[in-house]
C-alpha cells in the first residue's frame, strides 16, 4: 500500500513539475511576444512623446542635423541663418536650453549612400539623442539611383540611427523647380517613398514638400517659387525659416509670438 502511494504521489509530482514548467516556459513566450508586438505598435507615437519628454525635461540633448546642401545652408541664406540655426536660436535662446548642443554635418552634393558611408564621422561620434535627417534632393538625379535603392538606403540609416540609441526625424525636401531642373523630374516619386518608409518604420516625419505644395494651391506656386527659394532647388532664408518653424510645429514647440516663428524681432525704442 505504501509503495503504491509512493508511486502515486511520485507520478503526480513528475506530472506537476513538468506542467508548471510547461506553463512557466509558455507564459514567458506570450510576454516577449507582447513586448516585441507593444514596441512595434507604439514606436511612432513613443518617438514624438519621447522628443516632447527631452524638451520639456532639464538633462541638455545633443541634436544633429544631417543632409545635403539645403541641411549644410551653403551660399543661398545669404548669411542669414539656416534651418539647423534657426532651431539652435528656439532651442537654445527662447526656450531656454542653453546647455543642448546642436550639429549640423549637412555637406553639400550629397546623398543618402554618402551619410552611410560616413556615418562614423558625421553622425555617431557625436552621440547624438535625435538624429534628423534630410535627403533626397541629390539622390534623385544620381546615376543608376532608383526609388527602390533609395528606400533601401533610407531604411539602413534609420536602423544605423537607433543603433546608437538616437531617436530620428525624418524631413521631405522642399519643393523644387522641376522644368528648370529636369535631372531631378523624379523627385517626386522619392518624397512618396520616403513618405511610406516613414509610415512603416513609425519615424516622426516632417513633410516639407506637403507644406509648401499646400502653400502653392491657397496662394500660387510662383509666390513659393520667388518667397521660399533662392534658385529652382535651394531655399532661401524665408524657405529656411518655413522648415524650421514646420519642425516647431511637428514638436509642439511654435509659438507665433517667438522671432524664430514670425514674431517681431524688434525691441525698445528706434
Amino acid at each position: 500500500m505504501k509503495v503504491k502511494r509512493r508511486n502515486f504521489l511520485e507520478h503526480i509530482s513528475g506530472w506537476t513539475m513538468g506542467g508548471l514548467l510547461g506553463l512557466v516556459g509558455s507564459t514567458i513566450q506570450v510576454q516577449a511576444f507582447s513586448e516585441i508586438r507593444r514596441k512595434s505598435d507604439n514606436k511612432a507615437a513613443s518617438d514624438l512623446e519621447k522628443l516632447k519628454m527631452i524638451l520639456k525635461g532639464k538633462d541638455p540633448n545633443i541634436w544633429l542635423f544631417t543632409g545635403d546642401s539645403i541641411t549644410h545652408g551653403a551660399k543661398h541664406t545669404h548669411g542669414h541663418r539656416s534651418y539647423p540655426e534657426v532651431f539652435q536660436e528656439r532651442i537654445r535662446w527662447e526656450i531656454s536650453r542653453v546647455r543642448d548642443v546642436v550639429i549640423n554635418t549637412g555637406i553639400s552634393g550629397h546623398a543618402a549612400s554618402n551619410i552611410l558611408s560616413d556615418f562614423e564621422w558625421r553622425v555617431a561620434q557625436f552621440k547624438p539623442g535625435v538624429v534628423s535627417v534630410m535627403i533626397g534632393t541629390n539622390d534623385c538625379a544620381r546615376e543608376g539611383m532608383t526609388p527602390e535603392l533609395y528606400r533601401q538606403h533610407l531604411s539602413e540609416l534609420i536602423q544605423r540611427i537607433r543603433e546608437i540609441d538616437a531617436i530620428p526625424i525624418l524631413h521631405t525636401p522642399n519643393i523644387i523647380i522641376l522644368d528648370a531642373s529636369p535631372e531631378r523630374r523624379t523627385l517626386p516619386k522619392y518624397i512618396l517613398v520616403l513618405r511610406d518608409l516613414a509610415a512603416q518604420e513609425n519615424v516622426v516625419l516632417v513633410d516639407n514638400y506637403g507644406h509648401w505644395e499646400a502653400t502653392g494651391s491657397e496662394r500660387t506656386m510662383e509666390y513659393v517659387f520667388r518667397t521660399w527659394l533662392n534658385d529652382p532647388l535651394h531655399p532661401n532664408q524665408f524657405g529656411h525659416q518655413e522648415i524650421a518653424r514646420l519642425m516647431f510645429q511637428v514638436l509642439d514647440i511654435f509659438d507665433p509670438n517667438a522671432a524664430t516663428c514670425g514674431g517681431p524681432y524688434f525691441e525698445g525704442k528706434h
